[in-house]
């Protein structure tokens, strides 16, 4: 039984114009977003090639790549120090 009172979706009217800029900008999102996930790949497989010519973790590689990037060691150390703190405080430090 549907309540007469019962809010029903907005339905939104777009005109050409929009419909238009619409699926341009859909278009060219897919492009990039493609674009990205390429090099992303490409990145991974160059990560796991040094990775394991100097015998690293690729893990560790990708942390080392992203705090570059973002510029946050500092933020990077105190996650790392709280963790060592809590495994400390639990008595997990060895």
């Amino acid at each position: 039984m549907s309540d007469e009172h019962e809010k029903q979706p907005h339905i939104r009217h777009y005109s050409e114009d929009d419909k238009s800029r619409l699926k341009s900008l859909v278009q060219e999102g897919i492009v990039v977003k493609t674009e990205i996930d390429t090099l992303n790949e490409g990145l991974n497989d160059t990560i796991k090639s040094i990775a394991e010519e100097m015998d690293i973790k690729p893990s560790m590689l990708k942390k080392v790549v992203n705090t570059a990037y973002k510029r946050n060691l500092h933020e990077e150390r105190e996650k790392f120090e709280e963790l060592e703190d809590i495994l400390t405080t639990l008595g997990i430090d060895k």
